[in-house]
């Protein structure tokens, strides 16, 4: 049988998380990065439908609120 090369623990995790970032390095160089215009728009998106969601929400919350209060104070 061969010999068997024993890597110590502190080795193996050391070349694993080197290996690790150096393929974080290349899979972030691959990325298209939005331009200020894009992020703008679509920042101003996001906004613009969390307060959509936001006023449905509340408009059913008020809602419900008003009918449990006429259903149960009667």
């Amino acid at each position: 049988m061969a010999d068997e090369v024993k890597v110590s623990k502190f080795n193996m995790a050391k070349k694993n998380t080197t290996k690790f970032f150096t393929e974080i390095r290349h899979e972030l160089k691959k990325v298209i990065w939005p331009n200020r215009t894009q992020l703008i728009n679509n920042t101003v998106t996001v906004l613009a439908a969390c307060l959509v969601v936001g006023a449905l929400i509340w408009v059913v919350d008020f809602g419900l609120e008003k009918a449990t209060i006429l259903v149960f104070t009667r």
